[in-house]
């Protein structure tokens, strides 16, 4: 039997969202469909997430949409646009009956608008008002597939981890989430440039290791001011982008979620620069572990980078927005000019430093 993988959480026998949790169950279970997580106890982690895709046929994610529900969601999103062959046919439906997904949706659109979301995010997190719509689309796409995402590869991966010791000056890594597919003149400036004075100020520069976008300059600016740069990345997002040159530590991972894992591991500081539907996971998933008092994430600042664009458009608003309702004050601090980001990760992340020596 097919399997389809639930994701939500029940809060107890006064939960608005049980009795549409339990009539969607039945619904599943009367359609032939194997459930995981029915009682909505599993927890995911970075370390087990894709294994938990590996294991399912399809996901359907319940009212009452949570942080750690729209970190998995948005996480599903980037692995079809990545081509993940572990995704290659599964549909993904969100039940949507409380409006709870809304948010996310907005923040996806905007992003669409803004040409760092390449796809219909409607295309392939498919909303459902209701379990029995839950079941057509389940239906549908599995008789008709998920639309293309409209990428290729470049080449293939043979590239292996490797490590080089960091600088005796060295003054921490700052971990820089961003877009690999803008094109904007302007924004791969600004990434240039923010490259350039990390390794001005003795500090080093980890990134998802893309070779194009804002990515693959920051990592460029870096290089050519004679920074050290770290990066990670796995293989079928190295053959659809390529590696950037220069890079003094590469960890090859297997999957999207140990990449994150492993960066945030050697980083001392996060910086959100303009991205797309990954930076969005990036970013929640760097939320998540703030909220749980994660050990990786003790004493380390998180700081969006919500640059203007000419017409004025902040560009992480919605974002910013969309975290308040589960973050806490301190927990990210914003910051609109470029000149200020090296400045405020100093500030922050020094003191964290001292205290914990």
């Amino acid at each position: 039997m097919p399997k389809v993988r639930l994701a939500g959480t029940v809060r107890g026998e006064k939960d608005p969202n049980r009795e549409v949790r339990a009539r969607l169950l039945y619904s599943l279970f009367s359609k032939g469909w194997d459930i995981y997580n029915s009682n909505g106890d599993q927890r995911i982690s970075l370390s087990n997430i894709e294994r938990k895709i590996i294991e399912s046929d399809a996901f359907v994610f319940t009212p009452g949409a949570t942080l750690e529900d729209m970190f998995k969601a948005v996480s599903i999103f980037v692995g079809y646009q990545t081509l993940d062959v572990n995704l290659a046919g599964k549909p993904t439906i969100l039940l949507n009956s409380d409006g709870s997904w809304d948010r996310l949706f907005a923040l996806l659109k905007h992003l669409n608008g803004l040409g760092t979301v390449k796809q219909n995010h409607e295309d392939y997190l498919l909303l459902a008002e209701s379990p029995e719509i839950v079941l057509e689309h389940l239906e549908t796409t599995r008789r008709d597939g998920i639309p293309s995402v409209g990428r290729e590869k470049i080449g293939t991966s043979s590239v292996g981890s490797f490590e080089t010791p960091l600088p005796e000056n060295h003054e921490g890594n700052v971990c820089v989430f961003c877009s690999a597919s803008i094109e904007d003149p302007a924004y791969l400036n600004d990434g240039y440039e923010f490259g350039k004075q990390l390794a001005e100020n003795n500090m080093g520069c980890v990134s998802g290791a893309g070779s194009s976008g804002i990515m693959g300059e920051v990592v460029r600016g870096s290089v050519d001011a004679g920074g050290w740069t770290g990066g990670s990345n796995v293989p079928h997002i190295i053959e659809l982008e390529g590696l950037p040159t220069g890079l003094s530590s590469f960890w090859l991972k297997p999957d999207i979620y140990t990449r994150m894992e492993i960066m945030i591991q050697n980083s001392d500081a996060f910086v959100i620069f303009p991205g797309g539907s990954g930076t969005v996971q990036e970013m929640i998933a760097l939320m998540i572990f703030k909220n749980q008092g994660h050990p990786s994430m003790v004493g380390k600042p998180v700081v969006i980078f919500n640059r203007k664009d000419a017409a004025g458009k902040s560009f992480w608003t919605p974002l910013i927005e969309m975290l308040g309702t589960w973050c806490y004050d301190g927990e990210f601090v914003v910051v609109e000019e470029l000149d200020d980001l090296i400045p405020t990760v100093k500030r922050l992340v020094v003191p964290a430093k001292t205290a914990v020596a």
